[in-house]
């Protein structure tokens, strides 16, 4: 079981954590704006695979070994920022229309490319493990099971990092819809765009 009291304090502290702007919340937000919320659940899904995974592993205390081998890293972080770079550069040349189609489908990103996507930010961010490392150790009682507590902060974890994306993804949207009603189009594709180079800039030197 896990101790009432650390639960208490691990909720409120990873919501706040999960709500500060980062990279995968500006993704997110990027993608609300150009791809809408339906869409964007690609991401968000490989997301939270990839913080699950993160987590999971600090805990068992492979991010130990990981953060010994930064090259793994650097090769996961160089893949992910040429990636969204390519997206960025395409939002950014549709001057004319919005770089959606009529289903709602950005142009070039597939729901396996942004499932992928999602998943490499989070598991590419250095930060991430060493964060999780600091993080849910101090919440884990020695004298129980591992099992039963690690299953419940992960889950407390990927619950706060869907609503918080959530938010972020539907404020794109809400921007969005708000651009293009007023005739907007090129600003919104650059807004997009921009937002999805800062995100590969952020993922390569972050």
């Amino acid at each position: 079981m896990l101790d009432f009291t650390l639960l208490a304090l691990f909720i409120p502290t990873i919501f706040l954590i999960s709500i500060s702007p980062g990279m995968c919340m500006t993704l997110a937000m990027t993608l609300g704006i150009s791809v809408g919320y339906k869409k964007t659940l690609w991401m968000m899904w490989g997301e939270l695979l990839g913080v699950a995974v993160v987590a999971v592993a600090a805990v068992l205390g492979v991010a130990k070994v990981m953060l010994s081998y930064p090259e793994v890293f650097t090769l996961l972080k160089i893949f992910g920022a040429c990636y969204l770079t390519y997206i960025a550069i395409n939002m950014w040349q549709a001057k004319s229309k919005l770089s959606i189609d009529t289903n709602g489908e950005i142009e070039n990103i597939s729901k396996k490319g942004l499932l992928q996507q999602g998943f490499i930010t989070a598991i590419s961010n250095p930060k991430g493990w060493a964060f999780m490392v600091s993080l849910l150790p101090p919440f884990i009682n020695s004298q129980h099971a591992l099992a039963p507590q690690l299953i419940i902060l992960v889950v407390i974890i990927l619950l706060s990092e869907f609503v918080c994306m959530t938010l972020y993804a539907t404020g794109g949207k809400t921007l969005a819809n708000y651009l293009t009603k007023n005739n907007k189009i090129s600003l919104l594709n650059k807004v997009s765009g921009g937002l999805m180079f800062i995100v590969a800039i952020w993922l390569l030197l972050g």
